[in-house]
């Protein structure tokens, strides 16, 4: 079987901020049925879902930072049955926080770039110092980039010279750039390799990645496309690279997001009768908010953030509110504190037709997936999004702009596609949007029609867990002999 190590700054449960916390904590589960043992490594955080388990000490060490000495421990989690070993490193002062990315004032931590290279630097003194082997390294998102680079040019970590490192963007937008001083901080490599981490004349982690990594994904099809075309600067870099990059599709943990056994539900889906189980959860929705019944609900769930669109969203209820649309929505995320104050604004003016949550509330997230009518992701790029394949899997019709993993996932109906799919998150086109959800709403059998076909789709990890282990197998081999 072969053993791929996912090198991650989040994974569901034990740390989550986004899509990609879901991504780690599900993907190795589904791993094994293809002849793959994947185990996942973190850094250790002061949360607490740390702080309730038990970890077994494997491995103590240092390594220089710049100036700094740096203790390390690399820890596994015992016994928990979590579907996959889970791995972290405890590194005092740098990670023991409870927040993942953001100090308390809301921004990014000012020694991120130190935590980052710590992080990476502590995986590989273990795996080339310590007995523990793996086939290939699994790296994601820019935080681990700088590792396909460490094991590829520091000599200190010869020995993985030769292990396959894959790399997958879950977002683009953030590429953890560096200064060049910050290269003080590397391991001991070779300067004659310096090319390998610049771009735009900074080290530039994700750049670093792309170039270094043996192979490199996307999280959707339509996403690495729209890489290959507008990546601004770094359009060049995915195209001259094009050989060895790949966009596949993220799934969904089905038996974590099922409406028949999710825990956070008061009500479950007995015997596939939809109409019985989302009636209940709209019907409650709609009380404990004082929402006006008789009409479709419209959920949104995400960052109040530009990304998201939730500041277009806005406008668009708003309009659609002054001009006495028959809708009322629900809205629960937290993020940007404008996009906060309108929306938060707009509840109050509209208080019987608009419930806004400023928070993060897993349970109520799963309430809303299971109540509303229609879900709306009106972003302005996604690199997959994995809100519209919850919905789908809870009954409830995915509304999205045609970008990235979500146009892959939902073509418009007028194509035979699974839900309402607008050209961009423009104001007009969300507004004309939420205008069709009303329209379709009213025709009760199509619908219903609709419904009961989402709810019957497979974006399981399965599908996407094969193409995994297909891009592994190009380059690892069960032959250790």
């Amino acid at each position: 079987m072969q053993k791929i190590l996912h090198i991650s700054t989040e994974c569901y449960p034990a740390a989550k901020a986004g899509g990609m916390g879901d991504v780690v904590g599900a993907l190795p589960i589904y791993l094994p049925q293809f002849d793959v043992e994947a185990s996942v490594i973190l850094p250790k955080y002061a949360g607490k879902w740390f702080a309730q388990k038990k970890f077994k000490t494997l491995q103590k060490g240092s390594f220089q930072l710049g100036d700094e000495n740096i203790k390390y421990q690399i820890q596994i989690l015992e016994n928990e049955d979590l579907g996959y070993p889970f791995y972290c490193v405890d590194i005092p002062g740098k990670f023991d926080r409870e927040s993942i990315y953001l100090a308390p004032d809301g921004h990014g931590y000012p020694d991120e770039a130190e935590r980052n290279i710590a992080f990476q630097t502590a995986i590989c003194e273990w795996l080339s110092k310590g007995k523990q082997h793996f086939d290939g390294l699994h790296c994601h998102d820019h935080m681990t980039g700088l590792m396909t680079f460490f094991v590829k040019y520091c000599p200190a970590y010869k020995k993985l010279a030769d292990t396959p490192t894959f790399f997958t963007i879950h977002n683009g937008q953030y590429r953890g750039i560096l200064d060049w001083e910050k290269m003080d901080l590397f391991p001991d490599f070779d300067r004659k390799f310096d090319g390998m981490l610049d771009w735009d004349g900074s080290i530039n982690s994700l750049a670093t990645a792309i170039k270094c990594a043996w192979q490199v994904n996307t999280v959707s099809p339509a996403y690495m496309e729209e890489l290959s075309e507008n990546f601004d600067t770094l359009t060049p870099l995915i195209q001259q690279e094009k050989a060895k990059t790949s966009g596949i599709l993220n799934g969904i943990d089905s038996e974590l997001w099922n409406p028949a056994t999710d825990k956070y539900l008061n009500q479950h889906l007995e015997k596939n009768n939809w109409t019985a189980f989302k009636s209940h959860h709209k019907n409650d929705l709609l009380k404990r908010y004082g929402l006006k019944s008789r009409r479709p609900l419209v959920g949104f769930i995400g960052r109040m953030a530009a990304q998201k669109g939730a500041d277009v969203l806005a406008a668009a209820i708003e309009k659609s509110l002054k001009n006495n649309l028959a809708v009322s929505f629900v809205i629960l995320g937290s993020g940007d504190k404008a996009i906060e104050e309108n929306i938060t604004r707009l509840a109050k003016k509209y208080p019987k037709s608009l419930a806004a949550i400023i928070a993060y509330d897993e349970g109520l997230s799963r309430h809303i997936y299971a109540a509303c009518d229609f879900l709306i992701m009106p972003s302005r790029f996604e690199p997959c999004g994995l809100n519209q394949l919850y919905s789908m899997r809870y009954g409830t019709v995915p509304v999205v702009s045609a970008v990235g993993g979500l146009i892959d996932t939902v073509p418009d109906i007028s194509v035979g596609g699974n839900g309402i799919a607008f050209p961009q998150a423009e104001t007009q086109y969300v507004t004309q949007a939420i205008e069709r959800c009303v329209d379709l709403y009213k025709n009760k059998k199509k619908f219903i029609a609709l419904r009961d076909k989402i709810t019957v789709l497979d974006y399981s990890w399965n599908q996407s867990a094969k193409v995994y282990s297909d891009l592994y197998s190009k380059f690892l081999t069960n032959d250790k002999s």
